[in-house]
């Protein structure tokens, strides 16, 4: 996780002597303001970035037969589509991951039934399990399509909370280490607020598979996501020589 934080605090130490430390990217600057009577705060900017790989995965099974009668076609694939769909509960994929679509038409003077069934998987290696079984029992008579790799909902939901709560821990971090170098006691937080979120894909990033189960050898994409966060906190300040009442 690569964190970068930017600061800005503002410590007025008595009425009479007030001064801004702010820390740029060609270094820390000081220079003298007024600010009146002001509550001292100290003002954080700070990111995080996180990454994940797949956790989902979803496979086409098609099949389909052309027979002189629409009841020939129809049952020829129907024996196959319940080997398959019972071949994928048994595998303990339930019957909401999994959904058919047929297609009926002639062709001169037969009749001709395709099906096919999606699957989405959470389990990599179960996947693997049913494509295999389904390649050696029905052998030329199913297709299976090549696995797309993909990110749920609850995953991306998941990066994003990971990465806007590590950019305040990132910055909370920040603001102790500069209350401390100005000798004041850093306080609860006055307000957070993300400034920031951005998300991209890799579809060739390889770093993450060894998190997961690899795949085949013919799965060559494993596609990840990152998510970035940055957030502004502002931090109440307290003089540490004051004695607590």
């Amino acid at each position: 996780m690569d964190n970068q934080s930017r600061l800005f605090a503002v410590v007025p130490p008595a009425p009479s002597r007030q001064f801004t430390v702010k820390e740029k990217e060609r270094g820390p600057e000081m220079s003298p303001q007024s600010h009146g009577q002001r509550e001292r705060e100290v003002h954080i900017t700070g990111t995080a970035e996180v990454c994940c790989p797949a956790d989902r995965v979803s496979v086409r099974f098609r099949l389909g037969s052309s027979k002189e009668s629409v009841s020939e076609a129809t049952t020829s694939v129907a024996r196959r589509l319940d080997y398959i769909l019972h071949s994928v509960r048994q595998h303990g994929v339930s019957d909401k991951d999994a959904s058919v679509r047929k297609f009926l038409q002639r062709e001169g003077e037969q009749y001709r039934m395709d099906a096919e069934v999606l699957v989405n998987f959470s389990d990599f290696e179960i996947m693997e399990r049913v494509c295999s079984l389904l390649l050696e029992k029905l052998d030329r008579s199913v297709c299976v399509g090549t696995p797309e790799f993909y990110h749920s909902t609850e995953c991306l939901g998941q990066m994003r909370q990971r990465a806007c709560a590590a950019a305040v821990e990132n910055a909370h971090q920040k603001a102790r280490d500069i209350s401390e170098l100005l000798g004041h006691t850093l306080g609860p937080p006055q307000l957070v607020r993300e400034e920031e979120a951005k998300e991209w894909r890799n579809e060739h990033e390889e770093e993450g598979r060894s998190q997961r189960v690899a795949p085949l050898p013919h799965h060559t994409c494993m596609p990840t996501v990152a998510v970035s966060s940055r957030v502004s906190v502002s931090f109440s300040l307290r003089d540490s020589s004051r004695k607590k009442l």
